[in-house]
């Protein structure tokens, strides 16, 4: 009997260490999603940031469609977009480590000179340390970055129904003019 017991609590305790191992893998997997834009508000209120302009002539117009063609989340790859907004602006990719207390997010996109804290007038460089003013992902929002691309261009808001079959998205902050391209 105290061999069968024994045998028990071997197996037990090889079990619970073999699903604590397993568990760990899906930690990374969150991690990873985390990273890869997973913890992004997909539809947002439409609320434009303070000072954003209109673009004068965009290569999209507002009511026209277009095919996304970058995947910042599941599904966003070759949906078909509805622009609902066009404006010109400086559009940055940063890195940060979120307020929330989650894993650095590294080269996030976008994030435009208006969503953030104190930015001046002029565009920011690569390099340069910002507050972020916006928060399309949790723990964004007063968080500390560092730019790692900066460039003056056309960004939309779009709407689009993910080619995944997930929930439509709408009024999603930001997608840059060559991440579009013409619908057919």
């Amino acid at each position: 009997m105290k061999r069968n017991n024994r045998l028990a609590i071997v197996l037990s305790i090889t079990s619970a260490l073999f699903f604590t191992a397993c568990s760990g893998e899906d930690d990374k997997t969150k991690t990873e999603d985390h990273s890869s834009h997973a913890n992004m508000e997909h539809s947002g209120s439409g609320e434009l940031p303070e000072g954003l302009q209109e673009a004068a002539n965009p290569t999209y117009k507002v009511g026209s469609k277009a095919i996304i063609t970058e995947d910042h989340m599941p599904g966003m790859d070759g949906a078909e977009a509805e622009i609902v907004g066009a404006y010109d602006t400086v559009v940055y990719s940063l890195s940060y480590d979120p307020t929330n207390g989650g894993d650095r997010v590294e080269k996030h996109k976008w994030v435009i000179h208006e969503e953030l804290l104190d930015a001046g007038d002029e565009p920011l460089k690569p390099g340069d340390e910002v507050t972020i003013h916006t928060d399309h992902m949790e723990g964004m929002k007063g968080a500390k970055a560092i730019i790692d691309s900066a460039e003056e261009m056309t960004v939309y808001m779009v709407d689009f129904v993910p080619t995944d079959g997930s929930e439509k998205v709408t009024n999603h902050q930001w997608v840059t003019e060559d991440e579009l391209s013409p619908a057919k």
